[in-house]
C-alpha cells in the first residue's frame, strides 16, 4: 500500500523520534505530513499505524513477544480454532482471536504462545485442558501434534535455518519469520514477468522487501540482505534459488551473460499464486516490476550501489538493516 498523499503543497517528513510504550522508550523513524504553505505537522491513519508498527516491532522483539503472523502460524500447525487455542492456553474466550488482530499480548502470555510452538509443551498443555475438549477434538488435536513429534517437520525448519540464518522476526529480516512460499511466489512472479538473471534477481527482492516496509514496518518475505560487491543480496541466495527450483517455483538455465556464464530464473509452470499475499505486498512487489524491472542487470546493480543500504555495509559485507528503507533512492 503507498502512503495516500493529502491534497496541496504537502511534503513527508521523516526523523529520528523517541516514544515510549510500556514506560519504555523506543526510537524510531517518525513520518508526519508537512504543510509547506505554513509549516503545520500532521498525520494521518496510515502514518500513525507505521509509527505504533515501528515501536510495538522493537517491544516484541526485545522480549521475545511473537508477531501477528506467528501467533496465527502456531494454532494453524496444530489445527486449532482461536477460540481452542485460547482454551488451552487458559486464556479468554476471544483473547487469542484479538492476538492476531493486533493487540499486544503481556510478556508471559507471549513466551508462553512461543513455548506452544514446541509440539512438546502443546501436548502438556493439551493434557492439562482435556476436560474442556471432546473427545474427537482431542484425538484429532493429538494426531497434529503425533505428526509433528515424527521429525520431518523438525528436519524441514533446521534446513530453513541453514538458508535464512534466524526465523526470529527483527530488524535484519523485517519482523517477519522467513516463508519459503512467499519467498517462492516473488521470486516467481518476477521470473514470469522480467526472466532476470540470479544479480538482478537479488535486486527486485531487496527493493520490494525494503519498499514494502518503508510503508508498513514489515517485509514481506523475512529474507535477510546482505551487502556484496554487486549489491543488496540475499543471504544464501545460492541456496535459497536451489531450494526454489527443487521445490518447483523457478527453473534456473545458464546462459552466457556479458561473455561470462550466467543463470537466468524462469518461471516454473503456471502464474504465480498472489493470494498469498496482502493488497500492501502485491503493490509493492508490482511497483518495484513497473519502475525498475526494465532495468538491465548491470544498470540496476549501479542503481543499487547508490543506496545508504548498501554503501555503509559493503566494507564489512555486513547485514543490512531494514530502517534503511525509509531513505531508499530510487523507489519510493
Amino acid at each position: 500500500m503507498n502512503l495516500t498523499k493529502p491534497q496541496g503543497n504537502i511534503s513527508l517528513k521523516k526523523q529520528p523520534a523517541t516514544f515510549d510504550f510500556r514506560k519504555e522508550p523506543f526510537h524510531i523513524i517518525y513520518h508526519t505530513w508537512i504543510d509547506n504553505d505554513n509549516g503545520e505537522e500532521f498525520t494521518t491513519q496510515e502514518l500513525d499505524e507505521l509509527n505504533q508498527a515501528q515501536v510495538h516491532n522493537q517491544y516484541r522483539s526485545k522480549y521475545g513477544i511473537p508477531f501477528i503472523d506467528e501467533i496465527k502460524m502456531v494454532r494453524d500447525q496444530y489445527g486449532l480454532s482461536a477460540a481452542k487455542m485460547s482454551e488451552i492456553l487458559g486464556l479468554g474466550p476471544n483473547v487469542y482471536r484479538n492476538y492476531e488482530n493486533g493487540e499486544m499480548p503481556s510478556i508471559t502470555t507471549g513466551r508462553l504462545i512461543q513455548l506452544a510452538k514446541d509440539p512438546m509443551e502443546i501436548k502438556k498443555l493439551i493434557e492439562l485442558s482435556s476436560n474442556e475438549l471432546e473427545s474427537h477434538e482431542l484425538d484429532r488435536i493429538n494426531k497434529k501434534v503425533t505428526n509433528k513429534l515424527s521429525g520431518w517437520d523438525q528436519v524441514e525448519s533446521i534446513m530453513e535455518e541453514r538458508f535464512f540464518g534466524t526465523k526470529i522476526p527483527g530488524n535484519y529480516n523485517g519482523y517477519r519469520v522467513p516463508v519459503i512460499e512467499k519467498i517462492g511466489m516473488m521470486t516467481k512472479y518476477f521470473a514470469s514477468r522480467l526472466e532476470p538473471f540470479k544479480t538482478k534477481m537479488n535486486k527486485l527482492l531487496f527493493y520490494a522487501d525494503f519498499f514494502h516496509y518503508s510503508k508498513t514496518g514489515y517485509s514481506i518475505s523475512g529474507i535477510t540482505y546482505v551487502a556484496i560487491t554487486h549489491g543488496p543480496v540475499p543471504k544464501n541466495y545460492g541456496s535459497i534459488y536451489d531450494r526454489l527450483c527443487e521445490s518447483g517455483y523457478v527453473d534456473i538455465r545458464e546462459e552466457e551473460f556479458q561473455g561470462y556464464g550466467g543463470e537466468r530464473l524462469l518461471c516454473h509452470d503456471g502464474e504465480p499464486d498472489m493470494e498469498i499475499f496482502s493488497v500492501s505486498e502485491r503493490f509493492a512487489i508490482e511497483t518495484v516490476t513497473k519502475k525498475l524491472g526494465h532495468l538491465k542487470t548491470a544498470d540496476i546493480v549501479d542503481v543499487s550501489h547508490d543506496e545508504f543500504a548498501w554503501q555503509q555495509n559493503i566494507d564489512k559485507h555486513g547485514r543490512i538493516s531494514y530502517d534503511y528503507g525509509f531513505i531508499l533512492q530510487h523507489i519510493d
